[in-house]
């Protein structure tokens, strides 16, 4: 049987995730409610389906956890086996990196965030998650 040999090799300390601080939290916040508000709640949020099998988006909101920013539908589950009558999905993400910087993720199918844009603006990612197809609730 063959032996497996150890060796070392140098792994760098993690470098601390950065503070927001909370006038960065307040202009996004405030400038995310005005895309929720005027682009994504009438784009999306539509009277129920006919039939009671189906899930349907009912709210639309965003939340900060640690230095990542989520934008989030809430969906209504009608069926008379749901587990539960409403869920939460997460389908965008801005993390906070430095001034005015930001890397935007979705969510996929897998349920994984995958980062398609680094270093942007807030204009630049709010401006993608109102126009880009894969930031839909």
């Amino acid at each position: 049987m063959a032996s497996r040999r150890k060796v070392w090799t140098y792994s760098p300390p993690r470098q601390p995730k950065p503070k927001v601080p909370d006038g960065a939290k307040a202009e996004v916040e405030a400038k995310a409610r005005e895309i929720i508000e005027t682009v994504l709640k009438p784009g999306h949020i539509k009277p129920p389906p006919k039939g009671e099998g189906f899930n349907y988006v009912v709210d639309i909101y965003t939340k900060w956890h640690r230095n990542y920013f989520y934008f989030c539908s809430q969906y209504r589950c009608p069926g008379p086996n749901a587990i539960s009558p409403f869920f939460e999905a997460r389908f965008a993400r801005l993390e906070y990196l430095a001034d005015d910087n930001y890397n935007l993720s979705y969510m996929r199918h897998t349920g994984q965030w995958w980062e398609i844009y680094r270093d942007l603006s807030l204009e630049e990612c709010l401006a993608a998650v109102r126009d880009e197809p894969h930031f839909l609730p």
